[in-house]
């Protein structure tokens, strides 16, 4: 889930910091997220369900934007990200088996070229060169900096 928060007229996106005694990406920031369950009828409602199971955060098919195209990892993945608007008055309710902690990301930074870097890092012997941003102190890289790639894509900025 990409999840949109609108404050004094900026809109903010809704980030995680992954907790850091989990074995796969600990301490990564991500968006809420993960694997589709049986009972998910669709993406909406894994997107949904997994928000509400990491941070108690939810929102309604009315408030969803649409998705953005699949986007393979690294790892042999592909992330479907949802687009979905929050109540501003949301309150959150971090599951710290999952999450660390959690914050908003304006996106007028993400728009901000100067914002982004690239870095280069290895995985199974092969060098990627990833965009990245920081943020506070944190360093999101990886799949959620594609996401937040093809977000701004999509909304026609470069």
């Amino acid at each position: 889930m990409v999840p949109i928060v609108e404050r004094d007229d900026e809109l903010f996106l809704i980030l995680t910091r992954r907790a850091s005694h989990l074995k796969h990406h600990p301490g990564q920031i991500s968006f809420p997220g993960g694997k589709v369950d049986p009972e998910d009828i669709d993406a909406f409602s894994t997107a949904v369900r997994e928000m509400e199971e990491e941070i108690g955060v939810t929102t309604s098919r009315d408030d969803m934007l649409g998705s953005l195209p699949a986007l393979p990892t690294i790892t042999g993945y592909h992330v479907t990200p949802i687009l979905s608007f929050v109540d501003s008055s949301y309150i959150a309710s971090i599951n710290e088996q999952e999450v660390d902690c959690l914050f908003e990301l304006p996106l007028g930074l993400i728009l901000d070229k100067s914002s982004w870097n690239s870095q280069q890092i290895r995985f199974n012997g092969k060098s990627y060169n990833i965009d990245a941003i920081h943020f506070e102190g944190h360093l999101i890289w990886g799949v959620t900096a594609q996401i937040l790639r093809a977000f701004i894509a999509q909304l026609g900025f470069k």
